[in-house]
């Protein structure tokens, strides 16, 4: 007999994947609950949010906050240079590795440079992701907003310390990810290339 969906929302589920507490309408109740659930110990329910079924098992799905997120990451993987376009294949081992490094971009907060112009935003600088298949990498700069780096309202000596800065306080979170991060000689910019990560792109 076919198992029926009966609620959906956000579950406490045990190591068999069955719901033993909910269904919550928001993430944060849920989490406050398994807190509280078995006194806090490791062994004790986790979060899915996905459709519990009749037989009590959790089917799991995106959850709205999976969607947004994956909508975000999708508009920011839009201002991609052009370069990934027409160099890059889908099936390349760069793709999979310019997502994650998106997905950790956008995770600490910064945005992805428009490289390409495709958005009203190339003005406003952000991480740049150059593909780079000789080196099996990706190449990670900062770009300043237009006011800086096109007409140096600052001076030349405040726009060379904050690209250095912000290159590397990148460069070291990426480092921090648990990706291979490499300084490219006479620039300020990174080669970076996959390394031992835990992907959090669906997460």
């Amino acid at each position: 007999m076919a198992k029926v969906a009966t609620e959906q929302g956000w579950w406490l589920v045990d190591a068999e994947g069955r719901a033993v507490g909910g269904p919550f309408e928001a993430q944060v109740d849920a989490a406050i609950a398994e807190l509280s659930w078995n006194g806090g110990s490791p062994a004790g329910a986790d979060l899915a949010y996905g459709l519990r079924m009749d037989d009590g098992t959790v089917v799991r799905r995106f959850s709205p906050e999976d969607q947004g997120w994956l909508a975000h990451l999708s508009d920011q993987l839009n201002r991609l240079a052009d370069e990934w376009d027409t160099h890059i294949s889908d099936a390349d081992p760069l793709t999979g590795l310019v997502c994650e490094l998106a997905a950790a971009v956008v995770e600490a907060g910064l945005p992805l440079h428009d490289c390409a112009g495709r958005t009203g935003s190339r003005a406003l600088g952000g991480v740049c992701l150059t593909p780079s298949p000789a080196r099996e990498g990706v190449i990670v700069t900062w770009s300043q907003h237009d006011r800086m780096a096109v007409h140096h309202v600052r001076g030349l000596e405040a726009e060379g310390c904050a690209q250095q800065t912000m290159s590397l306080a990148v460069a070291d979170v990426l480092a921090a990810f648990g990706f291979i991060v490499e300084t490219v000689e006479g620039t300020l910019a990174y080669l970076v290339r996959a390394g031992e990560l835990d992907s959090t792109l669906w997460d």
